[in-house]
């Protein structure tokens, strides 16, 4: 070790050149055998760190019992390869944030410079966990608070609010009760190189960036039971700002990447570059404002995603009627390659996402806004290929192309918004309606087997560039985009 190091063996704690100090949990009384609850002692630790300057709480090889723990400023959680951070399956163990009244495992609020790292485990227990509060709830003692015999509060696995300089690098957090990864309300953060596992229960979405500034996602492996990587606004008056989700790797028995469903402040200058998507029951990428809100400024670069049930979906929504319908316009998609399944992309998971919205035939990718003038606006699609399954059958289901066949497709507007939830539309590839000023060039459309719909159909849009756009169906060449009460398109 360097000459300025001191290391203090009697005390556990270790002083380096730089003035960080360096703690042992053994030191605090925190027992490794998987039994005991070290809640208290953990708490401890962290608490008297921040109180005394800062540092870092090291554990080593072992199975470290707690239920929640509450990171405290210029604390670093260093668990070590071999560590497992051991969520109690106790629901009383576990204790809210007072702010959001959220439950978590490893929670932090209004914390500043703080940090997770190595190569250790978070594991939530939460299938176990579940099943207790379920015990609980159908004897009356915990509330069913969603009516469906599930257990509604339940812990998340890393619940952060309002925190400021953060690092999660490394670990691997999974089997929460709840949603696995919740950043909230926090600025400046960094999640690298992570493994976010949540399938031990329904609901269990991977990573929910909610109304961050400042956020880099790189790196990382999400596989969850419900959405995989989400932005989530749950506030009016914030907004998702500058975040970067870079060389990422999702699966999701709902959707891959997805903006929403909660939807009431916004999204702004958002980057998704080069990252990739599999075995994923809904769509690669979905952008949804259903609650009054806006997404404006949104980069998707370099999207592979393979066995996917949708490629895109672009909603505004109104189900939050106490507000006008939001806003969703410039968005660029581009540099994408997608092959929706036959099937059900997930099938065989622990958890799969519904089978609801038949019968249909395979969806086509998404651009739809609302009627009255809520357009989305501004999006453009470029060298992108879609590789569809094709086989669309008149005689299973059918939507002719008729005006008044056309217009019978219901608005529903106050829906929850899901690339499935008109049932049978008229196209294979893309079905635009409601949008203003979209462009789709260098743009590759591929069904496996013959279809009976064509590939586009524009319907009451304004402004539409199709600028070498290729299809590729098999059997006689036919008419491959249909205009509906669409003005201004351009076909070259």
């Amino acid at each position: 070790m360097r000459k300025y190091t001191v290391l203090l063996l009697l005390t556990g704690v270790m002083l380096t050149a730089y003035g960080q100090k360096e703690y042992n949990a053994s030191l605090f009384g925190i027992k490794s055998n998987g039994t005991t609850l070290n809640t208290t002692s953990i708490q401890k630790a962290i608490d008297y760190i921040s109180e005394n300057g800062g540092g870092t709480l090291h554990f080593y090889v072992g199975r470290y019992l707690t239920g929640t723990i509450f990171l405290k400023s210029n604390v670093t959680v260093n668990l070590h390869e071999g560590a497992i951070l051991l969520g109690s399956t106790n629901p009383y163990d576990y204790r809210e944030v007072e702010k959001v009244r959220m439950p978590a495992l490893v929670a932090a609020c209004e914390a500043e410079n703080i940090a997770i790292v190595g190569k250790g485990v978070i594991d939530g227990q939460g299938r176990e966990l579940c099943y207790n509060y379920l015990d609980q709830q159908q004897k009356g003692i915990i509330p069913d608070a969603t009516r469906y015999d599930r257990p509604g509060y339940r812990p998340q696995g890393v619940y952060l609010r309002e925190c400021r300089n953060v690092t999660v690098k490394g670990v691997t957090v999974k089997s929460a009760a709840g949603w696995t990864f919740e950043p909230d309300q926090c600025e400046n953060m960094l999640v690298d190189s992570v493994t976010v596992l949540g399938h031990d229960f329904w609901n269990n979405d991977g990573i929910d960036i909610v109304d961050c500034k400042h956020f880099k996602l790189l790196n990382s492996f999400i596989d969850a039971a419900d959405d995989a990587i989400c932005f989530k606004s749950h506030d009016r008056n914030a907004a998702n700002e500058d975040i970067e989700v870079r060389n990422c790797v999702a699966r999701s028995s709902a959707s891959a990447i997805k903006f929403g469903t909660v939807s009431a402040g916004g999204y702004s200058n958002i980057r998704i570059i080069n990252n990739r998507v599999y075995n994923t029951h809904r769509s690669a990428i979905t952008i949804a404002i259903p609650d009054g809100g806006y997404a404006d400024g949104i980069l998707v670069d370099s999207l592979y995603a393979y066995n996917t049930g949708n490629a895109i979906y672009l909603r505004i929504g109104a189900r939050n009627t106490g507000r006008p319908p939001g806003q969703l316009k410039n968005v660029t998609i581009r540099n994408m390659y997608c092959e929706i399944s036959a099937g059900k992309a997930d099938a065989g998971y622990p958890y799969e996402g519904p089978v609801e919205d038949n019968p249909r035939n395979i969806s086509p990718a998404g651009i739809v806004g609302l009627e009255g003038g809520h357009d989305i606006e501004n999006v453009t699609i470029s060298n992108v290929h879609l590789v569809y399954p094709g086989g669309g059958n008149a005689h299973y289901a059918r939507r002719g192309l008729s005006e008044a066949e056309l217009e019978a497709i219901p608005e529903m507007a106050r829906s929850y918004p899901e690339f499935s939830q008109f049932r049978e539309l008229p196209a294979w590839a893309f079905w635009v309606r409601h949008a203003r000023n979209i462009t789709f060039e260098n743009v590759t459309l591929t069904a496996a087997e013959r279809d009976y719909r064509p590939a586009i159909v524009l319907q009451e849009s304004d402004g539409v560039t199709l600028n070498n756009v290729t299809f590729r169906e098999p059997g006689k060449r036919k008419k491959q985009v249909h205009i509906s009460k669409t003005k201004n398109v351009v076909q070259k």
